[in-house]
């Protein structure tokens, strides 16, 4: 794709990344097929190449966000599936990030949309707000009608009862038998408070294979919501929170950073990026970044011995973040296969379920849209069990679905002497 940008311009490291990236498309429109917001309306200008066109304009031009580009960022989900399919290897991940930190700084949007937005970002990163939230939802469903949309979609993915576990405190939680390595686990924001079961079954599943597991004092939210929302500095923030908290612990010896939420997984390897201008923390970002695994990575390199004969079924839904962001397509299936389960991939598994961050909540129809697709496709597999490895995708798909749906490590634990998990 031919570029326009001015030599004033180019000074601009961020424009010059833009650039190298535009210049790789080539207008093929390969990733049409596999976009999901095109799949619901096939619009071009839904897709990730109108998508793209509109970034170099607004770009180019050096002007504001227009009306138009706003709307039809905010219908892009990020689940980044046309990234696994460009043949050019367009970097749509971080154009994309740039189109929405241009977005968000122009301020534009109308004082609704901007609390709206500011509310979800200021509940989500924070678990103790989050909790609270939970705790009052009930009281608000008689109103629902009465509130805002993204509220109503709030309150349908709320739990009916809030979830009481704290598993992830900070803390040391000892290996079982000879220590064979020392692992962070990220605790997380949301994961925290509606995936404690993934945090339990992770470190009875890790300390059981020798794994001393180290929750650190200071380190939570990944930045990841903040950061699909275009804000920039407040994923920094929650950045270098967490790499100053970790760096204590690598000081000390540390194998791996592990991670059970695959959206905040692929944030995290992302650090060096996000943090690219902060020189004094770029260091950090490349040692976290390098450190960080999914939990299924770091199962493979543990002894397992399944201990039940379990021959269940599981649809293995395979969360965005889990497949275009950090490329763990197959690797969970053929764990949960090793352990004896019969694992059924998903039809249509490169199309997003519809949680995607705050998408959900601030996108509910087309989220509703792409999760009955999503449902169907699964249900139509007939699973005892559904596994997936993101917190997002699960209380998304919890509604509707036809079986248990569990995190990957819940079943690993379980195939490995842990409790059955539903």
């Amino acid at each position: 794709m031919q570029t326009t940008f001015t030599d004033e311009q180019r000074h601009n490291p961020d424009i010059q990344l833009a650039d190298d990236i535009l210049r790789a498309c080539v207008h093929c429109g390969f990733c049409l097929a596999t976009c999901p917001t095109y799949t619901l309306w096939g619009s071009e200008l839904d897709s990730p190449r109108g998508r793209i066109y509109q970034i170099k304009d607004m770009l180019e031009r050096g002007e504001g966000a227009s009306p138009e580009i706003t709307t039809h960022m905010d219908r892009c989900l990020s689940c980044f599936a046309c990234v696994t399919t460009c043949p050019s290897g367009v970097d749509y991940l971080h154009l994309s990030d740039l189109a929405r930190e241009r977005i968000e700084a122009d301020q534009r949007r109308g004082l609704g949309e901007r609390l709206e937005r500011g509310f979800f970002a200021r509940l989500l990163t924070s678990p103790a707000r989050l909790r609270a939230a939970l705790a009052l939802a009930p009281l608000a469903r008689p109103v629902a009608h009465l509130l805002p949309r993204s509220l109503r979609a709030a309150l349908a993915l709320a739990p009916e009862r809030p979830p009481a576990g704290r598993s992830a405190r900070p803390g040391v939680y000892r290996a079982e038998g000879a220590r064979k390595m020392r692992v962070a686990l990220l605790a997380g924001c949301v994961q925290q408070v509606l995936g404690d079961a993934a945090h339990a079954a992770t470190i009875r599943f890790l300390t059981r294979h020798g794994v001393e597991v180290v929750v650190a004092e200071g380190a939570g939210c990944c930045g990841a919501l903040d950061q699909h929302m275009g804000r920039a500095r407040e994923a920094a923030s929650h950045a270098r929170r967490n790499i100053a908290a970790w760096r204590v612990l690598a000081d000390e010896g540390l194998d791996a950073i592990v991670i059970n939420a695959s959206g905040c997984g692929t944030v995290v390897k992302d650090y060096a990026h996000l943090l690219r201008h902060d020189e004094r923390h770029l260091a950090g970002a490349g040692t976290v970044a390098s450190l960080a695994k999914d939990i299924t990575e770091l199962a493979t390199m543990l002894d397992m011995t399944p201990v039940i004969a379990t021959g269940h079924v599981v649809a293995y839904h395979s969360a965005c973040s889990m497949q275009h962001g950090q490329k763990l397509s197959t690797l969970p299936m053929e764990l949960l296969s090793s352990l004896g389960f019969d694992v059924r991939a998903v039809p249509e598994g490169h199309l997003c379920c519809g949680s995607a961050g705050t998408y959900n909540l601030l996108q509910p129809e087309a989220a509703e849209a792409l999760k009955a697709r999503k449902l169907t496709n699964i249900n139509g597999l007939a699973p005892d069990i559904i596994a997936t490895g993101n917190i997002g995708c699960q209380v998304q798909l919890a509604d509707g679905a036809a079986a248990p749906i569990v995190h990957t490590v819940e079943l690993l634990d379980w195939a490995t002497g842990g409790p059955k998990p539903f």
